[in-house]
């Protein structure tokens, strides 16, 4: 309200209650108050329009005022709904935008799939490719070998015909002589039966000839192979062959802990080799991160190797522990995979006995070196290198476990299982098989490690 008005109405009641009080009961004289109440009536009706005319103004004043008010109530709620209406348009905007980030989210993602699976199937074209080439160089050289025998087969035919001819030529002749001697009946056909029974003669041994002629020819092919077969191979020819096929594996394992898990990672260098059905590249488990024990076995939750050699690299899927000996380790390697790595994969020897010496190869410092074995009629399964000072001296190495162990012809005998002895391996039997990845918590690796301890710790204390 207004302060100018409020003075008014005060005025106006303060006014109101002096007139109508009655001021007889007072003590001033009757004639002073005589006067006093016709002065104040007197004056009464000018104070009374004053103050209708006060109160006239400040209602003028008021509704301005309310006016101005409801003016700017107004324009405040015109602003307020154009604000309104332009958050409106933000909001759906942002739902539009949001609807276009989703959208552009899903192609994203579509694409990056899109992308992995070509880069997949690229993946998988070159394997193919790597082993269609493989398998047309192994058609080439078996179309080579067949081409051979066959001009072989020709020389020995075209040599037949020529003695056939040389007979014919011969029975030729025996016919002439038939002729000049038919004047004598007995003697031509004595001759003529004489030349039949050379002929068949001849003919007898024509067959026999080129039958030897076959079997001459197989028994030398036999021979050529058993000779290369049997040929010893110079030791410098050998290492060499092992350091332009040797690969790199890694192995990465890790088991939890008290505070952080605990991870551990080793690299060796080693080969592929085949027992004739599959392949595999072989290590010695002091080599891996791996250990035995059968008091508080490991138990893994992370298993991880890599086969690596230049720019190819590949994941292990998962390490064996093989039956011949528990120390000695492999890991399956896929044939498509062999043939892209370009490396010659060994085969296993099959007479490891037809020489006294053989070849030990370490990969770790790059030592090799020549040194006799024998066999430990006590240990099957494994032969007894010699580690004398003399084998120390002019082999240049003395044995120790992981050294891998090649007879004279280039083919893989074993490993060293200690330092002096060696496992011989004949096949790829495992007794425990570890699968490699990001998370083997749930297939419990300790009892296998227990287990392999066990076997461990059964076998003669010489060969643990």
């Amino acid at each position: 309200m207004n302060k100018t008005l409020l003075l008014v109405i005060c005025d106006f009641l303060l006014l109101n209650l002096l007139a109508l009080t009655r001021w007889e009961k007072a003590e001033p004289p009757r004639a002073q108050a005589a006067a006093v109440a016709q002065k104040v009536a007197a004056s009464t009706p000018a104070i009374n329009a004053d103050m209708v005319e006060l109160m006239r103004v400040s209602l003028e004043d008021e509704k301005n005022t309310r006016e101005q008010l409801a003016s700017k109530l107004n324009s405040t709620e015109g602003s307020l709904t154009e604000r309104e209406k332009a958050l409106a348009q933000l909001a759906q905007q942002k739902t539009q935008l949001e609807g276009a980030l989703a959208t552009t989210t899903s192609n994203a993602k579509e694409l990056e799939r899109k992308y992995s699976d070509a880069t997949n199937d690229a993946f998988l074209t070159k394997e193919q490719l790597a082993k269609l080439q493989h398998d047309l160089e192994e058609r080439k050289a078996e179309a080579e070998r067949q081409a051979q025998a066959l001009a072989e087969m020709e020389r020995q035919n075209i040599d037949a015909k020529q003695r056939i001819e040389k007979l014919n030529v011969a029975v030729g002749v025996a016919e002439q002589e038939k002729q000049l001697l038919a004047q004598n009946l007995t003697e031509a056909k004595q001759q003529v039966e004489t030349e039949r029974t050379e002929r068949i003669k001849v003919q007898e041994q024509t067959a026999q000839l080129t039958q030897g002629v076959g079997q001459l020819a197989v028994k030398s092919g036999e021979l050529t192979q058993e000779i290369r077969d049997n040929k010893p191979v110079n030791p410098n020819v050998i290492f060499t062959d092992f350091l332009a096929n040797r690969i790199d594996t890694k192995i990465t394992t890790r088991r939890p802990g008290l505070f952080s898990p605990t991870v551990k990672e080793r690299d060796v260098q080693t080969i592929l080799v085949t027992d004739g059905q599959h392949t595999y590249a072989l290590m010695h488990v002091n080599d891996t991160p791996f250990y035995l024990s059968f008091e508080n076995p490991p138990d893994y939750d992370r298993i991880e190797g890599r086969l690596s050699r230049g720019s190819f690299n590949a994941p292990l899927k998962q390490l064996s522990f093989l039956a011949a000996d528990p120390r000695v380790v492999v890991a399956p390697v896929d044939e498509s995979l062999a043939a892209v790595m370009g490396v010659k994969i060994y085969k296993l020897a099959t007479d490891i006995f037809k020489a006294s010496d053989a070849l030990l190869v370490r990969a770790e410092d790059g030592k090799y070196g020549e040194t006799p074995f024998r066999i430990d009629t006590s240990s099957p399964g494994y032969v007894k290198v010699d580690n004398r000072i003399t084998t120390r001296l002019f082999g240049e190495i003395a044995p120790k476990s992981g050294d891998l162990v090649f007879s004279k012809q280039g083919d893989l005998i074993g490993i060293m299982v200690n330092n002096d002895y060696c496992a011989v391996l004949a096949d790829f039997r495992p007794s425990q098989t570890i699968t490699a990845g990001a998370d083997v918590a749930q297939t419990k690796s300790g009892p296998v490690f227990a287990d392999l301890a066990s076997r461990l710790q059964r076998l003669p204390l010489k060969l643990q």
